[in-house]
């Protein structure tokens, strides 16, 4: 196998022109939870393009990232960091590293596990499970009893009427 560097691994996984930037930092300067990382999202590029594999997937910040696209939308080089994020957070646990943000993680789990189930996200059944893998029940508990009695959280869950074809999907990707 040819001497792949850590770059051109995350460019061909992601599919994002990293080489591209110029650290204008737009990116950083408009990402809402840029505050919480460790590594701000233009930090992430440079830290890519110098090789700091094992530095960007101890980080925090790939497991931060809640996807909302503002880095493209700002990006005047259309390089969307999304992507980038969630292939650093698939080497992380290829790598077999814990997830630098154990209850983003339990929720991105719980998530996957409803939709897997019901073919749609239950939202009770979600919060429980998610809830007992992060070990924090109570929590938010006066805020979920509010919304169930508003009718917000549905008690009973609904499938979808071809759930087969979404679990083929999760077979497909070996979940």
């Amino acid at each position: 196998m040819p001497n792949t560097s850590f770059s051109e691994i995350i460019q061909t996984r992601s599919g994002e022109p990293l080489h591209t930037c110029y650290f204008c930092q737009k990116c950083t300067a408009g990402c809402p939870v840029a505050y919480a990382m460790d590594y701000k999202p233009a930090q992430v590029v440079r830290l890519i393009l110098l090789g700091r594999r094992d530095t960007l997937l101890r980080s925090n910040a790939p497991w931060l990232c809640v996807g909302c696209d503002t880095c493209g939308a700002r990006c005047p080089n259309d390089i969307y960091l999304a992507p980038v994020m969630d292939v650093l957070k698939e080497m992380a646990l290829e790598a077999g590293l814990a997830p630098a943000e154990k209850k983003v993680y339990a929720l991105h789990q719980s998530f996957l596990d409803s939709i897997k189930l019901w073919g749609r996200t239950h939202e009770l059944s979600m919060l429980m499970e998610y809830k007992l893998r992060a070990v924090d029940l109570f929590t938010d508990l006066d805020l979920g009893l509010r919304l169930m009695l508003k009718g917000k959280i549905a008690l009973l869950p609904e499938r979808v009427k071809d759930l087969e074809r979404v679990r083929a999907l999760y077979r497909r990707v070996g979940r």
